[in-house]
């Protein structure tokens, strides 16, 4: 007889594993990356969003949003590993439904991040804890500084959308000493005009290459008065690995846009 455990995921729900975890799918790029990293022999199944680590070389089973789910359930994963912002409920729901134990994470801050990783990696997955994952909370521990820039990130253009209130990025940026000028807002991603942005109020706008691929021809022209800088979106929105390095690597790139 098999023994099993039971686990609960980010949200308090219980799910019934295996003792011994063998075949994960993953809809969540950075969780991807993260047990790719640290576990590759577990990963069995990706999104088509799954770009990290680049050789990753294991079947896709189309987006975070749409994903295939009769292609996952052919997989047969031990679990799939979701997140309650990158994915809807209802996937979650149908899986579950049919037979297939999904893991969700919810992640909103460095510090729950952090924990949030150690608690799939140590409890779930029973991996231990990857040194990248101690690395990270080195890195990233302390107090929040004094706010040194206000600073605006945008997400998407046509229609011109940034990053609001109760995000991972926004708890990022705060602890880079950088103000979020839409953090006070109702929204968490809203959309606004672009005079909202190009203003002097504002000491720089982010422009980050996901989700909307801004680059020097694509973004920057469009303002007349606030600085711009070019960064990478993944140390900006990805939990994993990436956030070993992001502090040192977002702080030159947005220096290099002042």
């Amino acid at each position: 007889m098999v023994s099993s455990r039971t686990v609960l995921d980010d949200l308090g729900y219980a799910a019934e594993l295996a003792s011994s975890l063998r075949r994960l799918v993953s809809l969540v790029p950075s969780i991807t990356e993260a047990v790719a990293v640290s576990a590759p022999d577990l990963l069995v199944g990706a999104t088509d969003w799954c770009t990290h680590p680049s050789d990753l070389d294991v079947p896709r089973v189309r987006g975070t949003k749409n994903p295939d789910l009769t292609a996952i359930r052919a997989l047969q994963p031990d679990l799939v590993l979701a997140n309650k912002e990158e994915n809807r409920e209802i996937d979650v729901r149908r899986l579950r439904e049919s037979g297939v134990p999904v893991y969700v994470t919810d992640i909103v801050t460095i510090p729950g991040a952090l924990d949030s990783l150690e608690r799939l990696f140590a409890g779930v997955l029973r991996t231990g804890v990857p040194d990248w994952l101690r690395a990270a909370r080195e890195e990233w521990s302390g107090p929040l500084p004094e706010p040194r820039l206000d600073v605006a990130i945008a997400i998407w253009r046509d229609p011109w959308m940034v990053v609001g209130r109760n995000t991972y990025t926004g708890d990022l940026v705060a602890r880079l000493g950088w103000r979020n000028v839409f953090d006070g807002g109702g929204d968490r991603y809203p959309h606004v005009e672009l005079a909202e942005l190009d203003r002097s109020e504002i000491d720089i706008v982010l422009l980050p290459d996901e989700p909307y691929v801004f680059t020097p021809d694509d973004g920057p022209e469009a303002f007349t008065r606030t600085a711009t800088a070019l960064c990478s979106g993944r140390l900006l929105t990805w939990y994993g690995p990436a956030m070993v390095g992001a502090r040192a690597a977002l702080t030159d790139q947005v220096a290099a846009g002042r």
